[in-house]
């Protein structure tokens, strides 16, 4: 799958979740061991396709995502490459206990997938909402976490992914029609951050929908005289540490941003590496409050919890001329 400029806008109108379906449809003929997953969620997860296509490698596990989990583990355990996949808070928490003894503390090989993290989910409220699950996740042994900034960087994972041995969590975030941040080939590699523009004021550290978000917040930012790096920190475990030294050496204030809580993501994780350094270097975190977020269209949702780029520009600001 070729990451052009069309491809792009053909992958945004799907979003996160179609695309997700149509890598992995790709990456099929590759990889005679791939076994795929869902809890009743093809269409949800754009697999229809690959259902129709390969039946012989898709297994539904029904509502059932527990035993999902157990189910992969054991496919795992015979050899296959597996993929599961459910909405972020039933697989990342009603799962978790099996995801921690079946993936985590037999590190095999299986990526659970959630599909409509953070907010995505809008209208059905917050029983659907992901905004736990990288806590969750990150403190589980072993799981790598990682959250693609667009529908491009969904098809690099994807393929990343399944040549990656050992258990992963794989972060969706957005919905259909979602903003791009990459409309050509580019470098990915898992754990490796990737620098969108260089700043010489404040650095913005952002993953899955928000880095979308980071970058136009530093537009924003630019008009007022302020120069913003932004950088893509698509993995969360384990963290480009080496990236975020050269930043503590730079010296700049730091900005996490991310769809999920304050608790716990991507922020917490950044603080976890300044702290013992003692360097101070300020560090904001913006996301998601400790709260059960009121329900809505995503982008109005956006708005009204502050993660959207004018608000992000405005916090940003704030916290640099804060005395």
């Amino acid at each position: 799958m070729e990451i052009t400029s069309k491809t792009a806008r053909q992958w945004a109108r799907l979003g996160p979740r179609g695309v997700y379906g149509q890598a992995i449809l790709a990456i099929a003929p590759e990889h005679d061991d791939l076994m795929v997953m869902s809890a009743d969620l093809a269409s949800s997860s754009g697999l229809e396709r690959f259902r129709t296509a390969h039946p012989e490698k898709f297994i539904n596990a029904g509502i059932a995502e527990q035993n999902m989990v157990g189910v992969a583990a054991g496919l795992a355990k015979e050899g296959f490459n597996v993929f599961a996949s459910s909405f972020s808070p039933f697989i990342a928490m009603r799962a978790s206990e099996q995801i921690r003894m079946n993936l985590g503390y037999m590190e095999l090989n299986v990526k659970a997938v959630a599909i409509g993290s953070g907010i995505g989910m809008g209208f059905l409220g917050n029983s659907h909402f992901g905004i736990e699950d990288v806590a969750v996740m990150r403190s589980i042994p072993n799981i790598t976490v990682v959250s693609p900034a667009d529908c491009a960087e969904v098809v690099k994972l994807v393929k990343a992914a399944a040549n990656y041995k050992g258990p992963m969590y794989i972060r969706l975030t957005g919905s259909a029609n979602c903003p791009i941040v990459y409309s050509d080939d580019y470098e990915f590699e898992i754990g490796k951050s990737i620098t969108l523009n260089e700043g010489k004021d404040v650095t913005l550290i952002a993953n899955g929908s928000m880095v979308y978000q980071s970058i136009k917040a530093a537009e924003l930012l630019s008009e007022q005289g302020i120069s913003a790096s932004v950088i893509n920190m698509h993995t969360i475990k384990p963290l480009d540490t080496e990236k975020l030294q050269y930043l503590v050496e730079q010296g700049q204030p730091i900005v996490t941003i991310e769809e999920h809580s304050k608790i716990g993501g991507l922020g917490s994780a950044v603080s976890e590496f300044l702290s013992p350094l003692g360097s101070g270097v300020k560090h904001l975190t913006i996301a998601l409050p400790d709260a059960f977020i009121k329900t809505g269209a995503y982008d109005y949702m956006l708005k009204d919890q502050g993660l959207d780029a004018e608000s992000i520009s405005q916090k940003i600001k704030s916290f640099l001329f804060q005395r």
